[in-house]
């Protein structure tokens, strides 16, 4: 009996090339990726104060036209952390948008500094949980640099100092918040309130606080005889040297309660120190 007959090898070849076709093929994919490639859109936080200025949260100031309109940010080819207008001895700006873009400065605003920092004065306040946060609010002018309740103490109204104790009376707030005001010496017997009048000014209450401090005192005031806290309608001051022993000539007096300085108090043996403006 014969046996089968062997394939032609047209059809051989053919079977052979048909396997190496399958051989090139690419391994087929076991499960769906899941990294598609798409890249996360950086988006900022800015400043919305003002018309014509914005700064992001990247420290950079544009021009309200050139922000981003969707991701919101400035272009980055202005210089960042910017303290244009600014004077730095006092971190006070007289813009409120290059008052955050100079705050935002790492070496000027410490992340750890501010973290710890309350919103507000009541104990129940809570935190800052960014820096831009803290810049945003600090750059905004407050009670404290306005005088008469309608006029700028001056220029440089927007300032971001980090307060470093509760009281906030460090010598740099102290000095910006007496930008704009005429610290006098009266004369024995004199109130602040007469001490500006007669030179054609008004005595700002809201800044006898300020001079309220022995550093201040002694900055202005020779206080021979030192530095000490008291009680009186006519303080901050310091007593003149022709004053009886009793009255402790030539010492200087800071008043213990703020909230009971006047610009009205006076003694005939003491001179004020006055804010005028």
């Amino acid at each position: 009996m014969a046996g089968p007959r062997p394939l032609p090898r047209r059809i051989l070849r053919l079977a052979a090339s048909i396997a190496v076709a399958f051989a090139c093929l690419p391994t087929p994919v076991s499960g769906i990726r899941k990294d598609i490639g798409f890249i996360e859109p950086i988006m900022c936080r800015s400043t919305v104060q003002g018309r014509h200025l914005i700064s992001d949260d990247n420290g950079y100031v544009c021009s309200a036209l050139s922000i981003n309109p969707w991701s919101h940010c400035c272009p980055t080819m202005g210089d960042r952390f910017s303290c244009q207008g600014c004077k730095h001895d006092l971190q006070c700006c007289n813009s409120y948008e290059y008052c955050v873009s100079c705050c935002l400065n790492p070496s000027k605003t410490k992340k750890e500094d501010v973290l710890k920092l309350k919103v507000a004065k009541p104990v129940t306040a809570g935190t800052y949980t960014n820096v831009f946060d803290f810049c945003t609010g600090r750059c905004r002018h407050s009670s404290a640099s306005v005088v008469h309740e309608n006029a700028y103490a001056s220029d440089f109204h927007h300032c971001f100092s980090v307060q470093q104790n509760s009281s906030g009376s460090t010598e740099a707030i102290s000095v910006a918040k007496l930008l704009g005001i005429n610290v006098v010496v009266g004369r024995p017997g004199e109130s602040c309130s007469l001490v500006c009048k007669v030179r054609g000014q008004s005595c700002v209450p809201s800044r006898l606080s300020v001079l309220n401090k022995c550093e201040i005192l002694q900055k202005y005031m020779r206080c021979k005889s030192g530095c000490f806290r008291s009680l009186g309608p006519d303080q901050p001051a310091e007593v003149v040297v022709e004053a009886p022993t009793s009255l402790n000539p030539g010492a200087c007096l800071y008043m213990q309660m703020d909230e009971q300085l006047t610009c009205d108090g006076s003694h005939q043996h003491t001179r004020r120190l006055c804010p005028c403006a």
